[in-house]
């Protein structure tokens, strides 16, 4: 691979380095003037590829350049490209770099970070099934994604049913008290906890939960049947009637799966629908001629990109994540790339991947069934979308009548303060726009100047210290834009005493005419406003009053989470600081090898003796020091 020169300071040098582009495939990033990764895209021609950009960079013609293209142009003041040998290895280093960076104007899965997954955690002695939206480690399997955590909960349910994995959530199996849990006394644990099954008959069990997830359903039923036989011969029954109960659950299992077709083998059929907005991708998962599972998933950022492109990104973003990838994949008729998306896939493989289109029979009845799946999912999730800006629209609108407002409050932002006694006070600012939370402009506030419990000076610090930073924007301070919007309402948790310590910040900044604030109390839902002697008493279902509540309750959790985080880590620092032989990088270590103060000292002296970097003797004088302790 032959890499491009990156540093860039004018628009002029942008577009010359454009032009210089080879005519050869490759991966092109935009950058912007922090070094920050903007766009990662892949071309067959970096040289047409790039010309594309040409008129969205400044001075260009850009009057029909879309949105998205001419936002990220102009953020971008320099652009590095990657020469490959071909578009399969291009698309595979697309997809690392946009794993690595994860650029904001790229094509995601929507929320792809937090979709569920089944977890078996391959490091414990006794390995556990699990529910996770957990980052993966390195060592434990993960089947997914799925498209719904109820999905995970049902294939968990039928996991129980079929095979007795422990249930317990500690690495080592057991309770403290040292006796069985219900799940050994309804037979859906053999308890390891009790010395009954050792690790490499329970590592037997836990492959067939492998095989059964990975699609081989056949070979474990066929399996659980040869083991049945073999202790009804040995003249166990009892062994032989848990087989038969484990068998008879999995078969019915099997006959609730819809279509079986003996030619379909295992294979992924995909389809795809794509608008102006978004698009949907349903996939059909086929396993032994068994429709097994299928799984519908939103992309966002499709804006200005073809549908080649878009799937091109679900296929690596997808793939890439997920354990189960067949010998087949059928895809929509405007895939054009099927050699190059073969290749890719066959990486992540280790075996053949056949990429192609059904000309007929099940799989192009199956593959046309899934676009219009696609399609249908899209519809709906327009109308949906329409009727949410309509609900929201309608309380806004409500909200500007009742409080009397001049204009549609189409930014709030709420704060709320959060405090046990005069320690870790915090505050936390939230914002909504157009009605719906913009999580990424929310921020949290440490109080210092506020002495002792008092709930009014922190509110009054909280507001000074927002709007100063709106006001002193231009003078060299950091770029934020949460600071630098100026909102439509303001929302403070409280009564007249927090309305009021809201108002004198604002007065004290000038700024009390401009910006409109309200209280919102908790015990009657009372609305408190400036120059309004009572309090406004709004119906209990009126949408405006619901929309504040909302934002009330956002900031009291936003500012609680704070909080306990401030305080759990405040608990930690303590604990750790009065340990034997802990200094700061061993702190740090045990932080991060238990992950909490209570996991922490729950942990037995072997636990202890594992923490990387942690010697044995130390481990032990901890163990010793926390016990003494208590």
């Amino acid at each position: 691979m032959a890499r491009g020169a990156r540093l860039v300071s004018t628009s002029e040098d942008l577009k010359h380095h454009v032009k210089t582009a080879p005519d050869l495939p490759g991966v092109y990033m935009f950058q912007d003037l922090g070094g920050d990764v903007l766009y990662v895209g892949k071309a067959l021609s970096l040289k047409k590829r790039l010309a594309s950009y040409l008129p969205a960079l400044p001075g260009g013609n850009n009057g029909r350049v879309v949105a998205k293209v001419a936002e990220m142009a102009g953020r971008a003041t320099s652009l590095e490209w990657i020469v490959t040998s071909s578009e399969a290895e291009a698309l595979l280093l697309e997809h690392n770099l946009i794993k690595r960076h994860r650029p904001p104007f790229n094509v995601s899965l929507r929320d792809d970070k937090s979709y569920p997954y089944i977890i078996i955690t391959m490091e414990d002695e006794f390995p556990r099934v699990m529910f996770t939206r957990q980052p993966h480690r390195r060592g434990n399997l993960y089947f997914g994604p799925y498209s719904s955590a109820a999905k995970v909960r049902e294939t968990l349910d039928i996991l129980g049913r079929v095979f007795p994995v422990r249930k317990c959530r500690k690495p080592r199996p057991g309770r403290q008290s040292g006796s069985p849990c219900l799940q050994f006394h309804i037979e859906r644990c053999p308890a390891p906890c009790l010395g009954t099954m050792e690790a490499a008959e329970y590592g037997a069990l836990v492959q067939q939960v492998v095989d059964f997830l990975s699609g081989r359903e056949s070979e474990v039923a066929a399996a659980l049947e040869r083991k049945m036989q073999d202790s009804a011969r040995e003249q166990d029954f009892e062994s032989a009637a848990a087989y038969r109960n484990r068998l008879a659950a999995l078969r019915h299992v099997l006959e609730k799966q819809a279509v079986r077709s003996e030619s379909m083998g295992s294979v992924d059929i995909v389809g795809m629908a794509m608008d102006a907005k978004g698009a949907n991708v349903q996939v059909f998962l086929t396993r032994d001629g068994v429709l097994a599972d299928r799984r519908s998933f939103e992309l966002d950022g499709v804006e200005g990109e073809t549908e080649q492109d878009v799937f091109d990104r679900f296929i690596a973003e997808y793939y890439s994540a997920t354990l189960t990838l067949p010998p087949e994949l059928i895809v929509p008729r405007f895939v054009r790339n099927t050699v190059e998306l073969s290749a890719f896939l066959e990486g992540l493989r280790g075996t053949k991947v056949d990429v192609r289109q059904a000309e007929r029979g099940d799989k192009r009845r199956l593959q046309q069934l899934a676009d219009k799946n696609a399609a249908l999912a899209l519809a709906h999730e327009r109308l949906r979308e329409q009727r949410t800006r309509e609900r929201r629209y309608g309380a806004l609108t409500s909200l500007q009548e009742s409080l009397r407002l001049a204009a549609v409050p189409i930014r709030i932002e709420g704060f709320d303060i959060s405090n046990l006694g005069s320690e870790n006070m915090v505050a936390s600012m939230v914002v909504f726009e157009g009605g719906a939370p913009r999580k990424s402009d929310y921020r949290k506030f440490a109080i210092r100047e506020a002495k002792g419990q008092d709930d009014f000076a922190a509110m009054r610090q909280t507001i000074l210290r927002r709007f100063s930073r709106s006001l002193n924007a231009g003078d060299g301070a950091v770029y934020d834009p949460s600071f630098e919007s100026m909102p439509d309402l303001v929302l403070v948790d409280g009564g007249k005493g927090q309305l009021s310590a809201a108002l004198s910040a604002l007065r004290e900044l000038g700024l009390a005419e401009a910006v409109a604030v309200v209280a919102l109390a908790k015990r009657e839902e009372e609305v408190f406003m400036p120059r309004r002697p009572d309090a406004l008493r709004l119906p209990a279902d009126d949408p405006g009053l619901l929309l504040l509540q909302r934002v009330r309750d956002e900031a009291h959790r936003f500012a609680l989470g704070y909080h306990r985080r401030k305080r759990a880590a405040q608990t930690t620092e303590s604990l750790l600081d009065q340990l034997p032989g802990v200094g700061e990088k061993r702190k740090q270590a045990i932080v991060r090898h238990f992950g909490s103060p209570e996991r922490f000292l729950e942990a037995t002296r072997e636990e202890l003796e594992a923490v990387p970097g942690l010697p044995g003797k130390i481990a032990r004088e901890i163990y010793a020091h926390v016990h003494k302790t208590g």
